[in-house]
């Protein structure tokens, strides 16, 4: 049930007409640390993994308490590995347009400015997203603790 709601929103949210136009990046902006660079990396990392499925190195990004949150509702960590790995959700391909990371103590954040191609109850569809990745230093290595997909409007 919760799946076929997520299913709707996603196909009702793509049916809405939408131009990309890319922000310009602001010209006083820093250049990411090193460590900053990291995480950015890491996410476009993550993307890569979702869209070819690659469960182990997922597994051992997620954190176990992780959270995710779609337009549809929130799931766990169990609930959204299953949901890649059976393909309910295909996360194709995301074009990241723009990330950025903020590093407060043991905690970062990661926003990423993208347009996700996902398949979806069988229905390939596209939305622009500002996605909130919060991970959590933990042993030497970045786990991620949080996601949340808030779809653009107008975008």
């Amino acid at each position: 049930m919760k799946m076929s709601l997520l299913a709707m929103c996603l196909l009702v949210a793509s049916t809405h007409t939408s131009s990309a136009q890319q922000r310009p990046a602001a010209a006083h902006a820093p250049a990411p640390t090193q460590a900053e660079q990291e995480l950015i990396n890491l996410s476009k990392d993550k993307w890569l993994w979702m869209a070819e499925r690659k469960m182990e190195p997922l597994e051992a990004l997620f954190h176990e308490q992780a959270v995710f949150v779609h337009m549809g509702g929130n799931m766990t960590r169990s609930v959204e590995l299953d949901v890649i790995k059976s393909g309910r959700i295909h996360y194709k391909q995301a074009d990241i347009q723009s990330a950025s990371a903020r590093i407060v103590g043991t905690t970062a954040i990661v926003l990423s400015r993208i347009r996700l191609l996902a398949v979806v109850g069988g229905n390939e569809v596209t939305n622009p997203f500002m996605v909130t990745e919060v991970y959590l230093r933990e042993g030497g290595s970045w786990k991620l603790v949080q996601l949340s997909f808030s779809r653009l409007m107008g975008q």
